[in-house]
């Protein structure tokens, strides 16, 4: 028994090695990220520069 633990161990992370799964829920994003909201300002700040060129 303690001999086959380490060979399931290695043949488990060979096949992940080999043929990785793609699981989708680990990357899924629900919409942009607080980064996107900084770059691009908030709806007033926007708003703001649109009248300006109006």
């Amino acid at each position: 028994m303690k001999f086959l633990a380490p060979v399931t161990k290695l043949a488990a992370g060979f096949r992940k090695f080999v043929a990785p799964r793609y699981r989708p829920e680990l990357y899924y994003m629900r919409g942009p990220g607080p980064a996107t909201a900084r770059r691009k300002g908030t709806r007033r700040q926007n708003q703001q520069s649109i009248d300006h060129y109006a």
